[in-house]
């Protein structure tokens, strides 16, 4: 374990290693940072920025009162679960606040889900209403249709946060329109509609939730792969606020953050929106990612820090809107979600040298369980290979899978981390909970991460790889056995086995081999109609965009699919053809 006086507190500087973090709510720890700085002349920040509209943050606070009155006018009360189905506009951030404000949870997750995921997500969580973009409220109401209870559902529109005449020209740029609200139908309720509908409630609780009230839930896979509901407190979420903003500098007046990972994502959440606004930031919301309006919305909105996933600065390097641009302005460039190559970090670093900026790309690491980060690259210190040194107040154990015993300084183990970020536990599963915290000799409870690591003698962490197989498709987690799963419901397979393949954009992407039933002939019908059925059951992003037929796959020695070997085959397939383009050359 990484003591407090370990040698890697030296390259935090002054930094002190215990830091006193907001006792109550994540609404009061915003408050409380707008107040800090509210008589500082150098304070100009708004809370958020959307398309070129400010939100400043009493204007903010006024939207969240508002927005609280109507979950309360709907029926929500304390300790009620909202599913919030956003992509990074300010409805989602004002709805994740205001449920805060009055002790409600908000579930969290992708607007791309399937509607069969969607079921799953608002049963699990026992939500009574959901939040939602009008594109994508049909699949929405099809996903309730195996709800067995009744579930509100707010429909909001982006061009209503637009400036004027974006307002007016967004219907105009939509290729898909999303279909028009049924009327007098008050299971389905349109945003306006809803926010003036909390006139009725005339005051809200003079009471906030507490630090170790359930805040937000996020959804990640467990140890089976099966996809759990993560439960953070509100100590979580304020104790990564300030980690972060400590660790990796962001408590600097001014701070511009390029909110552009999606609210579902712990990345996204906790890092590109509560701890800018932990800090008293102001969070450049950026509802869609393309490699087109990358450098436009940097260059135009000249944000102090990105944060993102290998894919993003991959992007970043193929993007020609930067061509002879000065980035002076980046503070911090951050990534996560992924394991960032040698050969991608050099190359962004001389991308930020060539375009006049002073930060080098910095690596961290972290799992939904503890939020997100809990491990960063020391600014402007760099070793090879690593990922870094903990945060303030993260303690990482390197320990022996068999039996959590921590192993010698350079020995491969289970990475472990004890944080006052790691999570509550899973929602209704103490199974799955007690496999991942667990108690070790020193009395303390660890998170167990299921990635095998590296320690040094300085502290710093070296990822090695999973313990679990874990497909990751530009920085989201994918469940080989959830796509599995979808797979073989289609009535023509036998088996299927899903794996992750290299892709130059995405960094890997799913590929599914698959075996059809006796007398079943492969043609791309069925690879049609199983595709077609996986777009109906799972994410976007998890989607296999290549299927392989086979007569059969190869079994390890008990009998189970050999996955290890079909990535083998990839591997060396791709070898090859790397080899065969050498020889061209």
């Amino acid at each position: 374990m990484t003591k407090p006086n370990a040698p890697w507190l030296k390259f935090y500087g002054d930094m002190p290693h215990t830091i006193d973090y907001p006792q109550g709510s994540m609404y009061e720890a915003i408050k409380l940072a707008y107040e800090e700085h509210l008589y500082d002349n150098a304070y100009k920040n708004c809370a958020y920025q959307f398309q070129g509209k400010k939100t400043s943050y009493p204007e903010f606070f006024k939207k969240i009162d508002r927005v609280a009155k109507a979950f309360r006018a709907i029926g929500i009360e304390e300790g009620d679960k909202v599913t919030i189905c956003m992509p990074n506009a300010p409805q989602g951030i004002d709805a994740f606040y205001a449920l805060n404000r009055i002790g409600a949870v908000p579930a969290m997750i992708h607007p791309l889900s399937a509607a069969g995921e969607i079921t799953f997500y608002v049963t699990n969580s026992h939500s009574k209403a959901i939040v939602v973009l009008d594109m994508f409220y049909e699949k929405v109401l099809e996903a309730l249709e195996k709800v067995d209870y009744p579930v509100k559902v707010i429909v909001a529109r982006i061009q209503d946060e637009l400036p004027f005449p974006l307002n007016l020209l967004y219907p105009l740029t939509q290729k898909k329109k999303p279909a028009p609200l049924p009327e007098d139908n008050e299971a389905v309720i349109s945003w306006n509609r809803f926010i003036a509908g909390g006139s009725k409630i005339k005051s809200l609780p003079d009471t906030y939730p507490s630090k170790d009230d359930t805040a937000v839930i996020l959804f990640s896979g467990g140890t089976t792969g099966t996809s759990k509901g993560i439960e953070l407190t509100n100590l979580n979420m304020n104790a990564l606020g300030y980690e972060v903003a400590g660790g990796a500098g962001f408590t600097m007046n001014g701070l511009r953050m390029f909110s552009v990972m999606p609210l579902f994502h712990g990345f996204g959440l906790g890092v590109g929106i509560h701890t800018a606004l932990a800090a008293g930031g102001t969070c450049i919301l950026i509802p869609q990612f393309t490699v087109k309006t990358y450098a436009r919305d940097v260059l135009k909105y000249k944000p102090n820090v990105i944060v993102g996933v290998p894919t993003l600065f991959e992007a970043l390097l193929r993007s020609d809107g930067f061509d002879g641009a000065d980035l002076s302005f980046l503070r911090g460039v951050f990534c996560g979600g992924d394991s960032l190559s040698v050969e991608l970090k050099k190359k962004v670093d001389a991308f930020l040298t060539e375009h006049n900026s002073k930060v080098q790309i910095r690596e961290g690491y972290g799992t939904t369980e503890c939020v997100t980060a809990s491990c960063l690259t020391p600014f402007d210190f760099f070793r090879e290979g690593s990922i870094g040194i903990p945060l303030p107040d993260n303690y990482y154990q390197i320990v022996d899978p068999k039996n959590d015993t921590e192993v010698p300084y350079g020995t491969e183990g289970e990475i472990c981390i004890y944080s006052p970020t790691v999570m509550k536990g899973y929602l209704d599963n103490a199974e799955e909970t007690a496999a991942t915290l667990r108690r070790h000799k020193d009395g303390l409870t660890w998170l167990h991460t299921g990635d095998l690591g590296v320690m040094d003698e300085d502290g710093f962490i070296y990822y090695k790889q999973r313990m679990k197989r874990l497909i990751i498709v530009s920085g989201f987690n994918v469940y080989p056995s959830q796509v599995e799963n979808t797979i073989d419901a289609h009535p023509d397979v036998l088996l299927s086995c899903a794996i992750g393949i290299p892709d130059p954009y995405k960094m890997h992407k799913v590929k599914a081999f698959v075996v059809l039933r006796p007398g079943v002939e492969p043609s791309d019908k069925i690879k049609e109609e199983i595709l077609e059925h996986c777009r109906k059951n799972i994410s976007k992003y998890a989607m296999p965009r290549e299927i392989e037929f086979r007569t059969e796959l190869p079994k390890t020695l008990v009998g189970k699919v050999a996955y290890r070997q079909l990535e083998e085959e990839e591997e060396a397939k791709l070898k090859n053809a790397e080899n065969n383009d050498e020889n061209k050359d």
